[in-house]
């Protein structure tokens, strides 16, 4: 029996983030929000890109009830920097390569769900490869996206931010 990835059933997601990722970006937090850090992998498979994101050090809520949930895009620019208005303004906007609408912007990702501070994410998407997105930056905002304000979602500030670069083994 053949699983979603091409590989047995048996393991098949763990098969494929045992192979290694062809890219990953490393993240870090504004001059605001220093303790932001982790990590974003990207797996090719032949249905689309595994995207594995693990974050620490996110703002916390006060209430249990009311604990963040975070903007999390693919933007077009190349580079973490930025200015005083904008600590990533050079990170550009939401990656869309087709011009289609908010939000099916091909950097469009699910939230992230603060949980005391951390966030783990993992999900399939097929509106990019791994090659396309090379060099591009991933970003995270502090509020979470509406999907339905244009341009961009209402998200917020970018908080955090990573250049996406080919993963070891793939260079």
């Amino acid at each position: 029996m053949r699983s979603l990835f091409g590989v047995s059933a048996k393991g098949s997601l763990l098969s494929v983030l045992r192979g290694g990722a062809q890219a990953m970006a490393s993240i870090r937090g504004s001059e605001k929000n220093p303790d932001i850090s982790g990590s974003v992998w990207f797996y090719q498979t032949g249905r689309g890109v595994i995207v594995y994101a693990q974050i620490s050090g996110l703002p916390q809520a006060d209430s249990l009830c009311h604990e963040p949930i975070f903007g999390f895009h693919i933007h077009e620019g190349k580079a973490c920097s930025g200015n005083q208005e904008d600590a990533f303004a050079d990170a550009g906007g939401h990656y869309n390569p087709d011009g289609c609408e908010h939000p099916y912007h091909a950097g469009d990702l699910p939230p992230l769900f603060g949980n005391d501070g951390f966030a783990l994410s993992v999900f399939l998407t097929n509106r990019f490869s791994v090659e396309e997105i090379i060099g591009r930056t991933v970003i995270i905002h502090d509020h979470p996206d509406d999907y339905t304000t244009q341009p961009s979602g209402n998200s917020g500030k970018k908080i955090a931010c990573g250049v996406i670069q080919r993963g070891r083994g793939y260079w």
